[in-house]
């Protein structure tokens, strides 16, 4: 029964992850802000960096199973 919650995080780390790292990747290959007002290489590499974190912690999750 404690696996549940881990798989829900997991998971929810995961999706968020990987749909930030695309839409990131997207925003980059068609030359346009990630965020407004903010230099486009550090906004990029911010929310790189982010996405791979939450990649990381849904691993994570998943592994502790």
């Amino acid at each position: 029964m404690e696996s549940a919650p881990a798989i829900f995080a997991g998971t929810v780390f995961a999706l968020f992850g990987g749909a930030l790292l695309l839409w990131t990747a997207a925003r980059v290959r068609r030359r346009e802000p990630v965020a407004e007002g903010v230099n486009r290489v550090a906004s990029a590499a911010v929310a790189s960096l982010t996405a791979m974190a939450a990649l990381a912690a849904g691993v994570w999750c998943l592994m502790r199973l």
